[in-house]
Formats: C-alpha cells, structure tokens, sequence
C-alpha cells in the first residue's frame, strides 16, 4: 500500500517560542489546526517526548467526526517538533509521521512542515489544501502582537 507525503514551507511574523507553543497547548492547536469548515476538540494532550495526543475533528456541514492520536517523538524547544498519527478509522490505515522545523530569521520564524505517511485514499492535493488553510490560521493566531 503506498502512502504519500506533504511539504510545506511559511514564513511567520512571530517569534519562534510563540509558533512553537501554538503546537503544544490545547487550546490553541483546537483553534488553528482543522482545515476551514471544520471544529477541532482535544481530548488529551501530553506534550513530552513519549507523551500522547488525542483529537478529533467534525465536518460542521455534515457533522461527520473523525478522531486520532499519535505519539510526541521528540521535541526540542522552539525549534523542532516530531509527532505520530493514526486515525481510529480502519479504512484510513498506517501511522503519520508529522515533522515541523523552526528556524529564527530576521522578520520572525521559518517554518517548514512535513507529513509523511499519508493513506492511500486521501489525496495528497486535499491534504496540502488543508495545510494550507490550517497554517493560515496559525498565522492569525501567532502573528498579531498584542499588548498585555
């Protein structure tokens, strides 16, 4: 069974440490993390090398769920970041393996995204599109500068 694999490459205009927390808290990744048209609940999340997540996300047109977790594998500080999933769905086999680099430049942070082990049955173009919208999202959630 072949599995596919997605790239993706921004520029953000906030610090490291802010991108790297938008991962890591609850709260924020529920904001940011389902592609347009979908809600986001985190059932857990235990942000440490070996520590688990568990999220599901819902169509709210149709109001079809699907749910998944993976595994932290390792997390460096406000540069790296490298996760597992695995959809609870049997028709939707394999584990992800999610791997996020930031790097500091002078007008924020590059980051640089990869998802590999896609399922076959979803079309890589569909999930680079949700990226896509999904780190849009971070953008607006990271970049504005907020006082207080």
């Amino acid at each position: 069974m072949s599995t596919g694999t997605v790239r993706l490459h921004r520029i953000l205009k906030a610090p490291p440490e802010r991108v790297y927390r938008a991962f890591l808290e609850p709260d924020a990744l529920a904001r940011w993390l389902p592609p347009d048209g979908f809600t986001c609940i985190v059932h857990h999340l235990d942000a440490r090398v070996g520590g688990t997540h568990r999220l599901s996300f819902r169509n709210f047109g149709s109001g079809h769920a699907h749910s998944f977790g993976g595994e932290y594998l390792e997390l460096v500080p406000n540069e790296r970041l490298r996760y597992t999933d695995r959809f609870d769905d049997a028709n939707l086999p394999g584990e992800m393996t999610v791997t996020v680099q930031l790097r500091a430049v002078t007008c924020g942070t590059e980051l640089s995204v990869t998802q590999e082990g896609i399922p076959e049955v979803i079309p890589v173009e569909m999930c680079i599109l949700g990226w896509q919208e999904s780190l849009a999202q971070l953008a607006r959630l990271v970049e504005p500068e907020i006082p207080g």
